[in-house]
């Protein structure tokens, strides 16, 4: 992390609590799962990365600041050229407006930020990366640290000593990487997300 935009050094934080959303108990309230359903917004994987990553570094109410400095900025493009950082994105109108962006290393998904300019933008997003990656075989969704927001969706903090046992569990699994742009519906997401598989069809 980055301790401030115009700051260039880059540390390394490493919680004892980690915040981790389990695949096999995420939850979706009810209000949003009639808004993924109703396909509110065309959700596209990986057609804005750059976008994406520049609107979760952006000032907002509460957020003046960021830890997504210049350097970090440029190791996400580089991951995302080599295939390893993926954005999930939420467009209406031909317009960006909301998404989320993360790493993934083996069966592990690290979610690094998220952003929404429109109402549940970036909750509808997550549901779509989930159940992505339940289809897939991934198995960790690491959200590093708890927050109210992610809250609401199941995530449980996890001693760090479980997260590594954990972690080495996923980082050798081999999910099926081609389902991260799988086109999926409203209803499609949520069927996924809300019932675990690792079987892609």
């Amino acid at each position: 992390m980055g301790e401030a935009r115009d700051d260039p050094r880059v540390f390394i934080v490493e919680p004892d609590q980690r915040g981790v959303i389990p695949l096999t108990a995420f939850h979706i309230p009810t209000r949003l799962r009639r808004t993924i359903r109703k396909d509110v917004f065309v959700v596209r994987v990986d057609t804005a990365f750059t976008s994406v990553l520049d609107a979760c570094a952006a000032p907002a109410p509460g957020r003046e600041d960021t830890w997504i400095n210049g350097p970090i900025r440029s190791l996400y493009l580089e991951l995302h050229a080599r295939g390893f950082a993926h954005s999930i994105e939420c467009w209406r109108d031909e317009v960006l407006v909301g998404g989320l962006y993360g790493v993934t290393l083996g069966g592990a998904f690290f979610g690094e930020s998220m952003f929404s300019r429109a109402t549940d933008a970036s909750k509808v997003a997550l549901a779509h990366l989930v159940a992505r990656l339940r289809l897939g075989g991934w198995r960790l969704l690491d959200a590093q640290f708890r927050t109210p927001h992610l809250d609401q969706f199941g995530l449980i903090e996890t001693p760090q000593s479980t997260y590594l046992r954990m972690l080495g569990t996923a980082l050798r699994a081999t999910p099926d990487k081609t389902v991260l742009t799988r086109p999926l519906t409203g209803e499609e997401a949520v069927t996924y997300a809300l019932q675990p598989t690792t079987q892609a069809s």
